[in-house]
């Protein structure tokens, strides 16, 4: 059976017409995963049904809240086969400020077992195939690699050009890489990815597709502009193709 992909959030930054803040869900046979959790979040339960006992997966990259707004939504699930939240080092001790009086609930009060586990301290209590290394953003952003059912799948979110992004996505059937950027835009101090930056990292790294995620929406305000940096990634990686909120690929 194919992976199947779903993208709940393209946006970054802030919600707009054009899409939520990032969130994309993969659903596998024995689990579902779940990169960030921005405010496409909130549509989970579309596509995983009440009484669906695979556990979940939530792979959180950073703390900056376009990446984890969605979390005061967990309370609307119902996970009966458990919700573990992953991420960087201390991310226990930032989620029980976060997940906690007085902005929501805590993960003890959720109606389903929920826990949190820090990378890379504590990747042998995950039963999938995982790699993490930190990328180049103004915080620290993990980026991560899935091995599941003989497909790989990288998670490139706020980054620039970095050694690690090509690492983390080498041979990758498909790797999601992060647009805030237009073409040729660029900013050392806030880093981040444009359409040359990210097929440049798809085309060294061997990835077989490419989907372009988190078009900030200051840059990328219309899907007309989705599709420019769209065709300036595909002058370099062919495979490339920029992502809307809902659309399902699959692996």
């Amino acid at each position: 059976m194919p992976l199947e992909v779903i993208f709940l959030g393209t946006n970054g930054w802030y919600d707009t017409l054009t899409g939520n803040t990032i969130c994309i869900l993969i659903r596998a046979k024995d689990c579902h995963i779940i990169f960030d959790a921005g405010y496409g979040l909130y549509k989970a339960d579309r596509y995983i049904e009440e009484g669906d006992d695979r556990p979940v997966y939530l792979f959180l990259s950073h703390f900056h809240l376009d990446h984890i707004v969605g979390l005061h939504t967990l309370t609307k699930f119902r996970f009966p086969g458990g919700l573990t939240i992953i991420g960087p080092k201390s991310s226990r001790d930032i989620l029980d400020i976060i997940l906690n009086d007085p902005f929501t609930i805590s993960l003890k009060d959720l109606p389903y077992p929920a826990k949190a586990i820090e990378l890379p301290e504590e990747r042998d209590l995950l039963p999938i195939t995982v790699t993490a290394k930190p990328l180049r953003h103004a915080s620290f952003t993990l980026g991560y690699r899935i091995e599941l059912e003989g497909r790989t799948i990288s998670y490139c979110p706020d980054t620039g050009y970095c050694a690690n992004a090509v690492e983390l996505s080498a041979a990758a059937d498909l790797l999601i890489a992060e647009c805030a950027y237009k073409s040729g835009q660029s900013n050392e101090s806030w880093p981040h990815l444009n359409p040359e930056t990210a097929a440049r990292i798809a085309k060294e790294a061997g990835a077989l597709r490419m989907a372009l995620v988190h078009f900030d929406a200051g840059t990328h305000p219309t899907m007309a502009d989705r599709r420019d940096s769209e065709m300036a990634a595909r002058k370099i990686f062919p495979e490339a193709f920029a992502t809307i909120d809902d659309m399902l690929v699959q692996i």
